[in-house]
């Protein structure tokens, strides 16, 4: 505690040998960061340029990517300033905006994880009426429940965080999650049963929906031959993001509650692989990547060709 400002600052204790291996960790890190803004943005950007990716799907995963780019920023330049760095050290208030974010962020992942399968869903199972049905004033609402619904309840729980009295200074992790809740004094009954509550809002209901919604497109991809292929090509990449999004919030979630000392990093990895899975997977986002490509190669040779050029005609 800073008598002279009130402030509480918290230690991470998660770190391993970080003054020992501070500047490799750093450059993994940073190189990671650095991959997961340039492979998120180039999609966003081919969705945002070209008319044809302007449909509900492609808006949703654009929303899917940007969210990953907040959450990976929410977390690692702290991370990265915390390698460099004689302490890992971090005020109370700020490790609660951080865990404010990471909340948020990951409940607003299963709820747009759940509007793309319902976008499917209408898509496949009801494909007249899905003009109708998917407008832009419904994306529009969709979107912003998806973000402003774990918005408001993990404020909630921020809220009741700030009034307890903290105890222990020492957090088991290298950012702030839900392990904040064991450096309390006295464990608030309030705070457990409403964040069982947020819980299931934010990902058992969303969960349970994708499962109802795929279930219901596999049926009648089983029924229609002529809609198969549209359900894999379309459906794959969602679920691969689920599955593997689903996994690392049950780590983080069981892991924390255990008080086990396993390496919860895994999480921080997940928005890389967003933008990888949706441009093999995706077909119109494939082609578009590779048209790019194709583009930076030609202007890469030309600018070669050329140097070579000059080259030849000073020697």
């Amino acid at each position: 505690m800073d008598d002279n400002f009130n402030v509480t600052y918290i230690t991470f204790s998660g770190h391993v040998e970080v003054h020992k291996y501070r500047y490799l960790y750093f450059l993994i890190m940073f190189s990671v960061y650095i991959l997961i803004i340039c492979f998120n943005f180039t999609i966003v950007c081919l969705i945002c340029i070209h008319r044809n990716l302007h449909e509900p799907m492609y808006i949703f995963i654009a929303a899917l990517l940007i969210n990953s780019v907040v959450f990976s920023t929410n977390i690692h330049p702290k991370l990265l300033i915390d390698f460099l760095s004689e302490k890992q050290i971090i005020s109370y208030s700020a490790c609660l905006f951080q865990f404010y974010l990471c909340y948020t962020l990951s409940g607003s992942e299963f709820l747009l994880l759940a509007v793309m399968a319902y976008d499917r869903y209408v898509s496949i199972c009801k494909p007249l009426q899905y003009p109708t049905i998917m407008r832009k004033t419904t994306v529009s609402i969709l979107l912003g429940v998806a973000w402003l619904l774990p918005a408001c309840q993990t404020a909630v729980a921020v809220i009741l965080s700030a009034d307890m009295k903290l105890c222990i200074l020492t957090l088991k992790g290298i950012f702030c999650n839900n392990s904040i809740y064991n450096l309390h004094c006295v464990s608030s009954r309030t705070l457990s049963i409403f964040g069982v509550i947020a819980v299931i809002n934010a990902a058992l209901f969303p969960l349970l929906f994708i499962l109802f919604t795929y279930t219901r497109i596999l049926i009648i991809s089983y029924r229609r031959l002529n809609v198969r292929k549209k359900a894999a090509q379309t459906c794959l990449p969602h679920l691969l993001v689920l599955i593997s999004f689903s996994c690392l919030c049950a780590y983080d979630i069981i892991i924390v509650r255990l008080g086990s000392d396993f390496p919860k990093t895994a999480l921080l990895y997940h928005p890389l692989f967003n933008p990888i899975i949706y441009g093999l997977k995706m077909k119109e986002i494939s082609k578009h990547l590779k048209r790019l490509f194709c583009q930076v190669r030609t202007v890469m040779l030309s600018k070669e060709t050329l140097y070579t050029g000059c080259m030849t005609h000073h020697a």
